[in-house]
This record gives C-alpha cells, sequence and structure tokens, in this order.
C-alpha cells in the first residue's frame, strides 16, 4: 500500500497548492487477465481473478482484456459472470470504466454479424479523472462456439477498443486507448486482424486528431518475424502501418524492451500542448503468479512509465 500511495503523490491530484501543474509521472498497465468461464479457460480463473484484484492497486491508470462483464442478464446466475466485479473488489481507483453498452451502441451491424454472447472485455481503472468514454466493436469478426472451423470464437464477443478522455491537469489531456485483436492464425483471421487496425487507425485520425493519444491492449500481432503465427512478416507489417498511419511511436521503439514480438503493446504519442516520454517498459510476471508459482493469466501484464509535461500551445 505504502508503493501505491506514493504513485498516486507522483501522478495527482491535477492541481497543486492551486496551481495547475506543469509535469509529472503515472503508470499504465495493460493485462489480458484471462476471463473466460473456468470450463473453457486454459488458466484457473474462478481462483486467479480474485487474486489479480490487489495488485492493480500499485498502478495509475489499468487498461484490461477479457474482463468480461457478461452483459447478457440470463448469466447473471453463474460463477464467471462475477469475474469483472471480483477483479474490482479490492482496487481503490476512483475512475473506472461503465458497462458494456450492448451491440447496437457499440456499432455491431446485425447485417453484417450477430450480436456477440458477452461484452468486449475492455476495462479501464484510473487515479486520473476520465471523461467521453466510448466503445467500437471491429467491423468484422471469424469464429464461433464451434472452433473445428479454425478460427478462435472471436464472433462470441463483442471485441474492439474503447477510448476515454484522460485529464492530466487543467487544460491537458489524452486520448487513452485500449484494445484487443482479432486472434486465430487462419488466413481469414489474418485478414480481419489487418482491417481492424486500418479500422482503428481511420477512428484515431479522426477523433483524436492533433491530440496527445496512449494505445494499449492485446494486439493479437506478433512481431517477430520467426513466430509462427505472424504469417511470414505480416503481422509485423500491419503494425508498422499501423505506427506509420497514426505518428504512434511503440514504446519497444523508444526503450530497450525485453521482448519486442509480445503481442501485448504500448504505444503513444504527443500532441495538444502535451509531451509523453516513456521512463520504463516491463513485464513484472513474478509479481502476477500465485502461491504454486502459476501464471495468474495466459498473458504476462504489462507495464509503462510515463512523464508528461504541458507545454504551451
Amino acid at each position: 500500500m505504502l508503493a501505491a500511495a506514493v504513485v498516486v503523490l507522483a501522478a495527482g491530484p491535477t492541481l497543486l497548492g492551486g496551481c495547475a501543474r506543469s509535469s509529472g509521472d503515472f503508470t499504465v498497465l495493460s493485462y489480458n487477465v484471462a476471463g473466460l468461464p473456468q470450463e473453457i479457460s486454459t488458466v484457473n480463473p474462478d481462483a486467479h481473478i480474485p487474486l489479480i484484484s490487489p495488485l492493480l492497486e500499485a498502478y495509475d491508470f489499468v487498461l484490461t482484456q477479457e474482463d468480461f462483464d457478461w452483459w447478457v442478464p440470463a448469466l447473471d446466475g453463474f460463477t464467471f459472470a462475477h469475474y469483472h466485479e471480483q477483479l474490482r473488489a479490492q482496487v481503490t481507483h476512483p475512475y473506472q470504466s461503465a458497462q458494456w453498452p450492448g451491440p447496437a451502441a457499440a456499432g455491431i451491424d446485425p447485417a453484417v454479424r450477430e450480436a456477440p454472447f458477452v461484452g468486449d472485455g475492455l476495462g479501464v481503472l484510473s487515479r486520473m479523472a476520465f471523461a467521453d468514454e466510448t466503445r467500437v466493436a471491429w467491423h468484422d469478426c471469424f469464429g464461433g462456439v464451434d472452433t473445428n472451423d479454425g478460427g478462435a470464437a472471436d464472433c462470441l464477443a463483442g471485441k474492439g477498443f474503447s477510448v476515454v478522455t484522460m485529464t492530466l491537469t487543467r487544460g491537458r489531456t489524452v486520448d487513452v486507448y485500449n484494445l484487443h485483436g482479432e486472434a486465430g492464425a487462419t488466413d481469414l483471421d489474418q485478414t480481419l486482424q489487418e482491417d481492424d487496425f486500418v479500422q482503428l487507425a481511420a477512428y484515431i485520425n479522426s477523433h483524436s486528431a492533433g491530440r496527445a493519444v496512449i494505445l494499449g491492449g492485446d494486439t493479437n500481432l506478433h512481431t517477430n518475424s520467426n513466430h509462427p503465427d505472424g504469417h511470414n512478416g505480416a503481422d509485423t507489417r500491419a503494425w508498422a502501418a499501423f505506427l506509420a498511419a497514426t505518428g504512434l511511436t511503440d514504446t519497444c521503439d523508444a526503450l530497450d524492451c525485453p521482448d519486442v514480438s509480445s503481442i501485448d503493446k504500448i504505444a503513444y504519442r504527443n500532441g495538444d500542448g502535451v509531451t509523453l516520454t516513456p521512463t520504463s517498459h516491463d513485464f513484472p510476471h513474478e509479481q502476477f503468479e500465485d502461491a504454486e508459482g502459476e501464471d495468474l493469466s495466459d498473458h504476462w501484464p504489462l507495464v509503462v512509465g510515463f512523464h508528461w509535461e504541458a507545454q504551451p500551445r
């Protein structure tokens, strides 16, 4: 708790002695928490989700994926329907994302794809105020209940991206995006992955034109050209094209990262009077293990530290 308290003092409040702050530091955690039902999960969410909750306290801005809020009322009686609540049970972040708004509000066209079984699994916890939360589903998906189709059951969830506007200090804000890309390794999955990042780039260039941006999440892009699911470098090319189209910089291009091929990524850009500088990049997986040394998720948590400065416009 002492470490968490120190972080809070470093990052906020936005006003100090009645004056707007001109600089500060904060941490961003991106973590796929593997919140699928216990019966189909490759890990142990029944036991692990409650263990993850207190570990989130140490971070200022938390982006979660597979943090499903199970928007279908008929699921309320199942244990897995409460993972979302359990994940938040031991955190004190005053700002938290709302429930997934449903397929229509997320822009799912019933003529293109059926309504998903669950929400988008995207969650935000923050010690800094944020507003204007928006959820956008990917235009299309592949993969149903029967994974014999070769997909990864993507169409059962409303996967896509979310964006909130986070306040650093008076008059200085950052648009923060959270995403979960199309999974699966079929040729169709690959095409949809590339289409998703074209869709996301277009949205960022419209919604966040000229503004500072932080983007994090599970991209499902294997940017190591030797990875068997990288489609002979297609994932690397898709990520590079996305960064070029949006003016974002992968934090691994600014820092010495331990594993640039991870599908969990955080990127950023400056804008509208805000300069962001990444100061650290880490996968603190040892802290996210149970008593037997088992990982609490099938992903490692990614943590990036940022220093910000408010510049004259």
